[in-house]
């Protein structure tokens, strides 16, 4: 019972994201380029959609490390999983501009990325296709790197 209750929790936290970003327009790569376009014909509006999702997910992760410390328990009983790493090295800033100029590039990260497929883009298609190859390549390079 617990789990039909877990994968509905994540069914409709992945349809009110998918919605978000549909209402937000971030699915639209030419609305994600214009913000990023700072000295051009600059479209401020995505800055508020992340404002609005920092507004929304700092007071929640506070009440998830106080929750984390004392119940170390979900609402839905499982274990609580928050991020531990607190350094910034060269994999981490390696990583972030990597994940950048793709952004910059394609106007998709993966998430709307995601919802664009679904909605049948060809090019989110060739974006998906190409984050999974570059995903593939990572684990790849990773099992390599270790013994």
């Amino acid at each position: 019972m617990n789990r039909i209750r877990i994968l509905l929790a994540a069914l409709a936290s992945g349809l009110v994201f998918g919605l978000g970003l549909i209402v937000s327009g971030m699915v639209q790569p030419a609305k994600v380029l214009g913000f990023l376009d700072l000295l051009g014909a600059w479209d401020p509006s995505l800055a508020l959609v992340m404002g609005g999702a920092i507004a929304v997910g700092l007071p929640t992760f506070a009440w998830a490390k106080r929750r984390q410390a004392g119940q170390q328990a979900s609402l839905l009983g499982e274990p609580m999983r928050l991020p531990e790493a607190r350094q910034i090295d060269r994999r981490l800033v390696l990583g972030s501009l990597l994940f950048g100029v793709g952004w910059g590039l394609a106007g998709l990260c993966p998430g709307p990325a995601l919802v664009a497929l679904g909605a049948g883009s060809g090019p989110a298609a060739l974006f998906v296709l190409a984050m999974l190859g570059g995903m593939g390549l990572f684990e790849w390079l990773e099992r390599r790197r270790r013994p």
